[in-house]
């Protein structure tokens, strides 16, 4: 091995320095999320309950799956639900409170009643949920 001539190493290349450039959408909104606006508004009432102070009535102790239409009365007084939740059958208008989520009475129609619930919506907001009842056959 001695008797090798030494082998030229040619000397290591220049490293050329690179400019840094900052990264300016750090503090912007993440384009996986709602628009502020959007998010904010989506939210609803800070409480969601329009009234805290109301008397709840006695449909309001039951799950909506839990009452079932069984028909409609009209007249001079106007038009009404009637429900059943249990053993019992409830006449509701327009406006009247019913489930355990704000749910309340909007329309009412020969064949369904809607109802307009108020839900959390997992970031300590509220959101409007609307729901059907549908007028059973055979009720």
């Amino acid at each position: 091995m001695r008797e090798q001539a030494a082998i030229r190493i040619e000397p290591a290349p220049t490293i050329r320095a690179f400019t840094t450039l900052g990264y300016g959408a750090g503090a912007l909104r993440s384009p996986f999320q709602a628009p502020l606006a959007t998010s904010l508004a989506s939210r609803g009432a800070a409480g969601g309950w329009s009234d805290p102070g109301r008397v709840r009535g006695p449909l309001e102790a039951f799950d909506l799956e839990q009452l079932q239409m069984v028909g409609t009365l009209s007249g001079n007084a106007g038009s009404f639900v009637l429900l059943r939740a249990g053993d019992a059958v409830h006449r509701l208008r327009i406006g009247d409170y019913l489930g355990r989520d704000q749910g309340r009475i909007v329309a009412i129609d020969e064949s369904w009643v809607k109802v307009l619930e108020i839900v959390p919506d997992g970031s300590g907001g509220w959101l409007d949920r609307p729901r059907t009842l549908a007028l059973k056959p055979h009720s």
